[in-house]
């Protein structure tokens, strides 16, 4: 038979579970590590290394060329069968609306591939001609220095890990940096149109 003080008990122990769960979960807006980094970087946007890239075409640029806009970026290896389609289809997306929005939007796309080993320029173009991209608009980039790397997919919080077949496991997400240079957004693929509108917001002074 359950006992007078079994129910208030109960719901005490239930409040108290999802207190410490709302509390845990910042009102239950994180439920992953991810979604926590997401709220992070929104609330305080990371300064990045400024590393060399050279892109489709051959040509060398830096990350901190693109300050005075924002710029969208996404990590990829060419040799990728899925996620990286999937990146792919997103920016071409993006790049759609923005020729309809006028040559003047505000807005670049980034692909870096984390594989410089077997992205050459050969293999940068042919991931880029699959997507319509073309370079300063959207550049299909790879490391000048390969040293750099490490650096780099730290500070945007990309995870890489061979699979054991000659390709990768890795995280999929794009990230949007300010016109101040800065990781600003981390965000989920898949919405091209919503990619496109965080892109303009950050453009906005």
């Amino acid at each position: 038979m359950m006992t007078r003080g079994f129910l208030p008990l109960l719901a005490i122990v239930a409040a108290t579970g999802i207190a410490a769960l709302a509390w845990e979960t910042e009102g239950f807006r994180v439920v992953t590590s991810a979604g926590a980094r997401q709220l992070s970087i929104e609330r305080a946007p990371r300064l990045l290394p400024d590393v060399r890239l050279v892109d489709q075409d051959g040509h060398a640029f830096s990350l901190s060329s693109y300050k005075g806009r924002p710029v969208l970026v996404a990590f990829i290896y060419t040799r990728c069968p899925t996620l990286c389609g999937v990146l792919g289809d997103d920016f071409h997306g993006v790049l759609q609306l923005m020729n309809g929005a006028g040559a003047g939007a505000p807005i670049d796309l980034l692909s870096i591939s984390f594989d410089p080993q077997n992205d050459d320029r050969e293999a940068l173009q042919l991931y880029g001609d699959r997507y319509g991209a073309k370079a300063p608009r959207w550049r299909i980039a790879t490391l000048a220095d390969g040293r750099g790397l490490a650096a780099l997919k730290q500070s945007f919080g990309v995870v890489v890990i061979p699979d054991g077949l000659g390709g990768f496991i890795h995280n999929s997400a794009v990230y949007l940096v300010d016109a101040r240079g800065r990781l600003a957004r981390i965000l989920d693929p898949d919405s091209p149109p919503q990619l496109f509108a965080d892109a303009l917001q950050a453009s906005t002074p």
